[in-house]
C-alpha cells in the first residue's frame, strides 16, 4: 500500500479526513516525529521519500518537477510525487488520494509526477 507524506504547506485537514475514511493509510507530514522538518528544502525531501518509500503529497507545481528531474538524473528514485490543486474541492482530492491508494499497484507512480486531482 502505498504511504502519503504531505509537505508542510499541505493543510492538516487532509490526514484527518484521509485517515478518517481510510483508516490503514500511512499518512505523516513534514514536522512529524520520523519525518523530516519543517523547512527541509526540497531535494532532501526527496531523498527521504526515496529512502522511506513514500509518495510525496504537495502542493508545488512549479519546482518539483525540476527537483523529481535532478533527483533522477543523480541515479536515485521516488515512489512518486502527487500535486495537488487546493483550490480543487477537499473532497474530490481526498477520494482520488484514497482512490489512488486503493487502485494502485507499488511502482505505478515510481519517478513521476501526477496531478491531482485527475482530469
Amino acid at each position: 500500500m502505498l504511504k502519503y507524506l504531505l509537505d508542510e504547506h499541505i493543510p492538516p485537514e487532509y490526514r484527518t479526513q484521509l485517515l478518517h475514511h481510510e483508516p490503514a493509510l500511512t499518512v505523516w507530514m513534514i514536522g512529524d516525529e520520523g519525518a523530516p522538518p519543517r523547512g527541509t528544502l526540497d531535494p532532501d525531501i526527496l531523498r527521504w521519500c526515496d529512502e522511506n518509500g513514500f509518495t510525496l503529497v504537495t502542493n508545488n507545481r512549479k519546482s518539483m518537477p525540476r527537483h523529481l528531474a535532478d533527483h533522477l538524473a543523480e541515479g536515485h528514485h521516488l515512489p512518486g510525487i502527487l500535486t495537488i490543486n487546493l483550490d480543487a474541492p477537499m473532497g474530490a482530492v481526498l477520494e482520488q488520494l484514497i482512490l489512488i491508494v486503493g487502485a494502485s499497484h507499488e511502482d505505478e507512480y515510481l519517478d513521476r509526477v501526477v496531478y491531482v486531482p485527475l482530469s
